[in-house]
């Protein structure tokens, strides 16, 4: 064999010994690359998407022309703070991972997704593909509503726990926090000033209710008009 076809073939057997010996470097690596995107976009509790996960698809709906309706739910348990005083942060954290898989399987149920967004609060966005919005929140409360079995090695509780749900219907081009999710936490609100277990649609000049009548202000609602402004 030639001199330069043994030098050929040696860069070749180099760079193949090179990229199988990379080949586990780049696997791994990539393999981070998912783990940190899944970590960013969902709740390391429950499973679900976390606000940013939830504007993510809300971003890729947007993408769809022409523009068209979506239905936007806000989820809110009713005195949750009850289930960890009684029972203890650990099973309180139970409690949210069976509601937020309840939640999950209903969005899933409607072809769209679920996401929790902080502690006892949860969000959904939903196909507009009925215009009976009652139904869709009566199916969210009642189904958050059925007894939790919380287990435990000494005293295995079964707890219930309501939801204060809020809906809007806004269309994809609607910006997610100004208008889409804002809607449905003025809505919540509004179901939650009405008493615990209830639910409200959102209506064209709908506004936040009074400060006194509610749990106390989140992140959002300091970017957010509140009292005498509509959204």
């Amino acid at each position: 064999m030639s001199l330069p076809l043994i030098m050929i073939a040696t860069a070749v057997v180099a760079l193949a010994l090179g990229r199988l010996t990379a080949w586990p470097t780049i696997r791994g690596l990539r393999t981070q690359l998912a783990d940190a995107t899944r970590s960013m976009l969902h709740d390391p509790l429950t499973g679900m998407l976390n606000r940013a996960g939830l504007q993510a698809a809300h971003a890729t709906l947007a993408k769809t022309a022409p523009a068209q309706p979506i239905i936007v739910a806000l989820i809110d348990l009713d005195d949750f703070k009850r289930v960890n005083d009684t029972h203890g942060h650990g099973r309180g954290d139970d409690l949210l991972i069976e509601v937020g898989d309840r939640i999950t399987d209903i969005a899933a149920l409607h072809g769209g997704a679920a996401a929790r967004l902080a502690g006892d609060e949860y969000a959904a966005l939903l196909p507009a593909r009925t215009d009976d919005l009652d139904r869709i929140a009566d199916t969210f409360a009642t189904i958050i509503s059925q007894p939790i079995a919380l287990p435990a090695d000494d005293s295995p509780a079964t707890v219930t726990i309501t939801a204060s749900v809020g809906l809007a219907l806004v269309d994809t081009s609607d910006p997610f926090t100004e208008i889409a999710l804002h809607r449905a936490d003025i809505a919540m609100y509004h179901a939650k000033g009405n008493g615990w277990n209830r639910h409200a649609i959102y209506q064209p000049g709908m506004t936040m209710p009074p400060a006194q009548h509610r749990r106390g202000p989140r992140l959002r609602d300091r970017r957010q008009p509140t009292d005498g402004v509509t959204a």
